[in-house]
């Protein structure tokens, strides 16, 4: 009986063991796949780039120039005032 309990002990101790020693190594994992998932939504992301030619003319295209310097612009806008054309609802009634 007390062979049992001490192998089981024995047992228990070594995977919790396991379980601290590799907690760091778990946490890192999950750190660099949620980077990647962002980095992939980030890539996923509708772009078009902006620059400027020789000529210094403004150029948007949804390919970046070759050996210039651009900009990311996102093709969606920015989070802001969302205006609905349901005008009826906040008039008042006339008779």
């Amino acid at each position: 009986m007390r062979l049992s309990v001490a192998l089981l002990l024995g047992a228990g101790l070594g995977v919790g063991g396991w379980w601290w020693s590799t907690r760091e190594e778990r946490e890192l994992e999950r750190i660099e796949q949620e980077r990647q998932a962002a980095a992939a939504a980030e890539a996923a992301r509708p772009v078009l780039y902006r620059w400027r030619d020789a000529q210094g003319h403004l150029q948007v295209s949804a390919q970046p120039p070759k050996g210039r310097k651009y900009e990311r612009v996102d093709m969606e806008p920015r989070a802001g005032i969302e205006v609905h054309g349901n005008r009826d609802a906040d008039l008042p009634e006339v008779d």
